[in-house]
C-alpha cells in the first residue's frame, strides 16, 4: 500500500443559497481524491436490485433485526466491494429508511449494500449495537459467495450515531476490548464514510441521548465512555475514514470530526475531512450529495489498492 496521504476537504462549490455561502477547500498534502480521479476513469453507474428484507441475526439474538440488500447488476464473476450503511438517531430511533438514497446510491456504483437496523437504547445498552455490526458482517461474509462481495473490501458508511458505530468497528482489531466476543477478522472494514460523526464520547455534557446510551454518566462510566469513543482507539490499524461534518452543528460540534482527523493524521491512517460551511447536523445531512461524490472518490482510490 503507498504511504498515507492527508487532506482536509472543504465543499468547493457553492450550494442553495437558501444554505448561504460555499466553504473554503484546503489540503494538507495533494489533492483530494475527488480531484485525483477527476481526469481519470471513474466507476461508471449501474442498475441494481433490492432483496426482500432478510433478517441478519442468529435465531438466538435477543431480537430479530433486517438488512435491505442491493445487488449491483455488475456481470461476470468478479467480487463486488460492500457496504454496511447504518442510519442515525441517537442510538433510539429512526430506521434504515433514511439511507435509502445513499444505499441506492452506492449500489448504482457497483457495491453490494446491507442497509441494516440496529437495537435501540435504552433498552439495549452500549455494545449491544457494536455486537450487531459485528453479527451482520459475519453475515456478509456468510453471504460472500452468493452475492459475490469482496471481503477484503467492505467498508462502513453512515450518519451521526450511524457513523458512530461504523467508526467503532472499524478501529476495533485483535487485541481490542470490544473485539471479543464477537468481533474477529470477519468483522474488518476497509474503509469508513462518517458523517456528523460523534467521535469522543467524553465532549458531551452527560446529555441524555449518551447518558442512555451509554447506561451513565460519564464520572459513573468512565471506562465505557471512552471505549465507546472511536477518536480514542484510532492507531496504525484503523482504515483510511473519509469525514464530512457541518461547521455549525450544534448536536455534534464539528470539533469531534477535526479532531478525529488530526488523530487519524497522527496515526498514518488516509483520511479526508470535508467541511460543509454554514451548515447545521440534519442541513448537512440532507444536502450530503457534494460530501457523498468526494466520498465516492475517496472509496474508489483507497479500495483499488487492494484490486
Amino acid at each position: 500500500m503507498p504511504g498515507p496521504r492527508y487532506r482536509l476537504l472543504g465543499l468547493a462549490l457553492c450550494l442553495p443559497l437558501l444554505f448561504g455561502g460555499c466553504a473554503s477547500q484546503r489540503s494538507t498534502e495533494g489533492a483530494p481524491a475527488i480531484e485525483t480521479l477527476a481526469s481519470s476513469s471513474i466507476r461508471g453507474e449501474t442498475s441494481f436490485s433490492r432483496l426482500p428484507d432478510l433478517v441478519y441475526t442468529p435465531p438466538e439474538w435477543p431480537v430479530p433485526l433486517t438488512a435491505q440488500v442491493y445487488l449491483p447488476d455488475t456481470p461476470g464473476k468478479a467480487r463486488r466491494p460492500t457496504a454496511l450503511v447504518v442510519h442515525g438517531g441517537g442510538w433510539q430511533r429512526r430506521d434504515p429508511g433514511d439511507m435509502v438514497p445513499i444505499a441506492e446510491r452506492l449500489a448504482a456504483r457497483g457495491f453490494v449494500v446491507a442497509n441494516i437496523a440496529y437495537r435501540f437504547a435504552p433498552d439495549y445498552r452500549f455494545p449491544a449495537q457494536l455486537h450487531d455490526l459485528q453479527i451482520a458482517m459475519a453475515w456478509l461474509h456468510d453471504h460472500a459467495d452468493a452475492w459475490r462481495i469482496d471481503t477484503d473490501r467492505i467498508v462502513g458508511v453512515g450518519y451521526s450515531s450511524g457513523a458512530h458505530l461504523v467508526s467503532l468497528l472499524g478501529v476495533q482489531q485483535s487485541g481490542s476490548p470490544l473485539d471479543t466476543p464477537y468481533g474477529g477478522d470477519s468483522t474488518r472494514l476497509a474503509a469508513v464514510v462518517a458523517g456528523g460523526l460523534p467521535s469522543d464520547l467524553m465532549k458531551f455534557d452527560d446529555g441524555r441521548l449518551v447518558r442512555e446510551f451509554i447506561g451513565g454518566t460519564r464520572a459513573e462510566k468512565p471506562r465505557a465512555y471512552r471505549l465507546a469513543s472511536p477518536a480514542r482507539q484510532v492507531g496504525p490499524q484503523t482504515p483510511p475514514h473519509f469525514l464530512f461534518h457541518g461547521d455549525r452543528d450544534s448536536l455534534v460540534p464539528v470539533d469531534h470530526a477535526t479532531d478525529m482527523y488530526r488523530r487519524l493524521d497522527a496515526a498514518g491512517v488516509p483520511a479526508e475531512l470535508y467541511l460543509q460551511k454554514w451548515r447545521g447536523h440534519i442541513t448537512a445531512f440532507l444536502t450530503r450529495d457534494g460530501a457523498m461524490d468526494a466520498a465516492l472518490a475517496f472509496l474508489d482510490e483507497q479500495l483499488s489498492v487492494t484490486e
